[in-house]
């Protein structure tokens, strides 16, 4: 087992890696669920699937990279997280009890959008999402 020093207990990207060596060095962090997004293409993002459910402190968390692709019923099928990335604009919303989060995007700023990452606190009560603005990189 290994062991993080960074307080984080779970990485998830949700796609647009652009490159294998981010997923390594977020591995260095914590252990990491990721997804491809439309970005991620030739054989190193084989292996990284288009959308992924897991469970995480008691929630089920479903994973996809274009929002607009949901065909699911969260709700109906337990889901108590959406977890996007492909517009790169942060948002947190609760539609039907189901909370939608789109971290935005950590890497180089695209489409004079603001650099930011999600965070995403779970207790037995509550989901707690904040949004991080990173400023300048």
């Amino acid at each position: 087992m290994e062991e993080y020093l960074s307080g984080v207990d779970h990485i998830l990207h949700a796609g647009d890696i652009g490159n294998p060596d981010i997923i390594a060095a977020l591995r260095r962090i914590a252990p990491i669920t990721a997804i491809r997004g439309n970005v991620d293409t030739g054989a190193w993002a084989d292996e990284f699937p288009e959308t992924e459910t897991l469970r995480l402190a008691g929630r089920t968390i479903y994973m996809l990279h274009d929002l607009k692709a949901l065909r699911t019923d969260p709700p109906a099928l337990g889901i108590e997280v959406v977890v996007s990335g492909h517009s790169h604009i942060p948002k947190v919303e609760t539609l039907s009890g189901v909370l939608y989060l789109n971290s935005g995007s950590a890497g180089r700023r695209r489409f004079k959008l603001p650099i930011t990452l999600a965070t995403l606190e779970i207790t037995l009560e509550e989901l707690r999402p904040t949004i991080h603005n990173l400023g300048k990189i």
